[in-house]
């Protein structure tokens, strides 16, 4: 990582970041041990374990589990960390959506240009997230992956257990993000996760302007049931994001939503499509 990087990986690091790291220091010296010694116990350099201090490079997920084993006498403090330490990874405009996604009762994603973040594979979320712009620093692009991938915890809740639904627009089967290598195995994943109990996964087919009227056209949105039984909708442009709460507009949202779920393909028809996609050999 370079200096810049890591500078301004200090200025980013949020509260969590800054609170782990002192009481990993804390507890570090507690137990007399050097930041080499610390390293060797949880596998990691004496380098990383300094960076870690600093906030130079907060602790990643793994470091965290490590660092209860090795540090942490059962308290448990790292292994709670890890859910804020995710959050503070996010972006800005969605800590808040992150939170009420991980606790919903049932989200409902209306997708046009990329698969869904909670869908997406690693090596398709860090194509995705690395070749944006303007660029970001490879630590920062690892960083995202690792907290877009930990959404997916969500599909192995069991109290609840969610429900999730995905309409996804036939391009973005067809578009190649991270090569056609990349869009394979996450179509293999899509088909996967399509059949899941609590899933149901639905293509718009490309041709649906040509037969009649199309829903969809207005762009992406999340409809979300929240812990409370709340009704809200998610929706992200350029980086700015949209939390609709006011109940006539989320009313019209959901019904928009349910137009587009009709005129999208049965779920049967779309997983054979996704499977057939995905079996293509495209260079």
């Amino acid at each position: 990582m370079t200096a810049m990087a890591r500078a301004e990986n200090k200025v980013e690091a949020g509260g969590t970041a800054q609170v782990v790291a002192a009481l990993a220091k804390a507890l570090r010296e507690q137990q007399e041990l050097t930041q080499e010694e610390l390293g060797k116990r949880i596998g990691y350099t004496g380098s990383a374990v300094s960076a870690m201090e600093t906030c130079a490079q907060p602790a990643s997920d793994k470091m965290l589990v490590k660092l209860e084993e090795s540090i942490g006498g059962g308290l448990g403090v790292f292994e709670k960390a890890r859910k804020y330490m995710l959050l503070d990874k996010y972006p800005p405009q969605f800590k808040n959506f992150a939170l009420m996604e991980a606790e919903a009762v049932s989200l409902s994603s209306y997708q046009t240009f990329v698969v869904d973040g909670l869908f997406q594979t690693p090596e398709y979320a860090r194509a995705l997230i690395g070749g944006g712009f303007p660029k970001l620093p490879e630590a920062k692009v690892e960083e995202l992956v690792e907290a877009r991938i930990a959404r997916r915890a969500l599909f192995d809740r069991t109290d609840p257990q969610p429900m999730t639904e995905l309409i996804l627009d036939e391009s973005v089967l067809q578009r190649p993000i991270g090569g056609w290598e990349v869009l394979r195995g996450q179509l293999r994943s899509l088909a996967e996760d399509a059949e899941r109990d609590t899933v149901s996964l639905q293509v718009m087919p490309m041709d649906r302007g040509l037969r009649g009227s199309h829903a969809g056209t207005r762009g992406d949105m999340v409809l979300v049931v929240t812990k409370e039984h709340h009704h809200v909708v998610y929706m992200e442009i350029e980086d700015e994001s949209v939390l609709v709460s006011d109940p006539v507009k989320v009313a019209g949202l959901t019904h928009r939503y349910a137009k587009i779920r009709s005129q999208a393909l049965s779920p049967d028809d779309s997983l054979s499509l996704i499977r057939k996609l995905a079996a293509e050999e495209r260079t």
